[in-house]
């Protein structure tokens, strides 16, 4: 596909945060954002990921098929309701991130602080669910994606996070494993303030059962 400069794209939505818009995002830039966006995807220089949820193809990958991966495109678009500083990847997607859970997973995490109703994603038969936290009060850690920064629960956030709630995320499966593999790389003295603070000690205590049945 040869990109056709006479529909170029925007600075102001290359810099979006995670490369991430929506239409009413680029309303700034065109009175009629929709016909526009039309014209980005068929130019391959944006990617439909749900319905009113764009990501800015990476330069070098116009033309080609290309998608991000499921978490970092979940937090794309919850950067993109909520800004990049109010989200945080939990649970299973952040397990994900930390390669704790090596396969594919079909549903992504991300705290947020209001609830918002699932996104089901069009380039891919997954879901994007969010999950009302006070993400400020959540331990968490800058992680670099290729569409830029996002936060992600620590491995000690997400030990507790995961055996709080082994189904969420439909990847139950995979929960004790992951959990174990977090808790053999986890400051354990952080880990233990984080449960006592957080009032997760039966969390932790069956954190510490599965990290030593593994």
């Amino acid at each position: 596909m040869v990109q056709d400069r006479s529909t170029p794209l925007p600075t102001g939505l290359a810099q979006a945060p995670l490369r991430t818009i929506r239409p009413r995002d680029a309303a700034q830039t065109y009175a009629h954002p929709r016909p526009q966006l039309a014209r980005l995807i068929e130019r391959g220089l944006l990617h439909r990921l749900a319905n009113g949820y764009y990501v800015v193809v990476l330069q070098d990958m116009v033309g080609r098929a290309w998608m991000p991966g499921l978490e970092i495109a979940a937090a794309g678009i919850a950067s993109a309701i909520y800004g990049t500083d109010n989200i945080v990847v939990m649970g299973v997607s952040a397990a994900r991130l930390h390669g704790a859970i090596p396969r594919a997973l079909a549903t992504a995490i991300v705290a947020a602080p209001e609830q918002h109703r699932p996104i089901v994603l069009s380039d891919r038969p997954a879901v994007v669910r969010f999950v009302k936290r006070n993400t400020h009060g959540l331990d968490a850690e800058r992680y670099e994606t290729e569409l830029g920064p996002t936060l992600v629960t620590t491995p000690e956030q997400t030990i507790l996070d995961l055996a709080h709630r082994p189904e969420l995320g439909d990847a139950e499966a995979e929960v004790r494993s992951a959990v174990a593999a977090l808790y053999e790389r986890s400051d354990k003295g952080r880990l233990h303030t984080l449960a006592a603070n957080q009032r997760r000690r039966a969390s932790l205590q069956r954190a510490e059962t599965w990290a030593g049945s593994e």
